[in-house]
């Protein structure tokens, strides 16, 4: 018997009665890069983003709410560097206020994420202290428990641990949970290969590297179970979530990773997946909205929970979600 797939594809309305994946409001994360200065400053290499003070971030967190975006994750931007990254865990930085304000602002109507890294805070650039040219483990993770705390305490609803130092959501948990923030949730970066997708995150961030690379603390993207181990090990360690970066490079380990645990599962289509599809567009070399759309739906596809994308705002703006 000729089997008829086509039959079920006839009319939209068919093909949304059958259709396996879709997209709502509640899958998207919006970040945020918040600085110091008020007012907006817009990013050139991540188009339609811009650099925002706690007013002005609060002010579009009110405009995303009422488009249903519930969820935002904060970059911190400061105004001074040290190699010791002292502003990356001082109470009245840029990022705890921001926590806060929004917190006061909004309560739990917006889920707070804040970003747990020391690039940005670092003069050298690095996700972790530097002693001898190179990237120290253990001292790194003690100062990224101090900052994850200083969060929990502005009122952040969930840490995100984007650095990949060893041993690092233990601490969190074990730091935090000492300070009675036992609430405070961790969405763990499992899963993050070193490569080439995230120049215009370095540049919204003023976080590039000034020496050598992050391959020695970041997964080399040839390797696929390194990746699942080290996730089941965040796991073990307090995570309550997992993200998986770069979003569409590693489709293949979303997938892998939604089979292989029941917590929930994020992937972060980052900078270069989001601006490569804005200059294509800009060009005329493709129908931007149409291939956006259809990255977001992949990633869904391929089990992710909730996505973490630039494109959040404008999926929600067209009607994509």
């Amino acid at each position: 018997m000729l089997i008829r797939s086509r039959r079920l594809r006839a009319t939209q309305a068919l093909r949304d009665l059958v259709a396996e994946t879709d997209l709502r409001p509640r899958h998207f994360v919006q970040p945020y890069f918040v600085q110091p200065q008020e007012g907006e400053a817009p990013i050139a290499s991540l188009p339609g983003i811009s650099r925002t003070g706690i007013e002005a971030t609060c002010k579009q967190v009110e405009k995303d709410l009422k488009l249903g975006l519930k969820s935002v994750l904060l970059f911190g931007v400061p105004e001074g560097k040290d190699p010791d990254a002292h502003r990356a865990h001082d109470p009245e930085g840029i990022v705890p206020k921001a926590v806060a304000e929004l917190k006061r602002r909004f309560g739990q109507d917006l889920v707070v994420m804040t970003d747990v890294c020391l690039c940005a805070y670092t003069d050298h650039g690095h996700c972790g202290l530097v002693k001898d040219g190179a990237v120290v483990n253990d001292e790194s993770v003690a100062l990224l428990a101090e900052m994850a705390l200083v969060h929990a305490r502005a009122g952040a609803d969930i840490v995100s641990p984007s650095d990949m130092m060893d041993g690092r959501v233990a601490a969190m948990r074990v730091r935090m949970d000492e300070e009675g923030f036992q609430n405070t949730g961790i969405l763990a970066y499992a899963i993050k290969h070193a490569g080439a997708y995230y120049g215009p995150f370095r540049d919204a961030a003023d976080s590039s590297p000034k020496f050598g690379d992050r391959r020695s603390y970041q997964m080399d993207p040839r390797n696929a179970r390194e990746g699942l181990r080290d996730a089941l090990m965040d796991l073990e360690e307090g995570a309550d979530a997992l993200m998986v970066k770069p979003a569409l490079p590693n489709l293949d380990l979303v997938y892998r990773l939604r089979e292989a645990c029941l917590a929930p599962v994020f992937a972060y289509h980052v900078s270069s997946e989001f601006s490569s599809v804005k200059a294509a567009d800009e060009r005329g070399w493709v129908d931007g909205d149409a291939l956006m759309h259809q990255h977001l739906l992949a990633i869904r596809r391929a089990g992710a929970d909730a996505i973490v994308t630039y494109a959040a705002r404008e999926a929600l703006q067209k009607g994509w979600a």
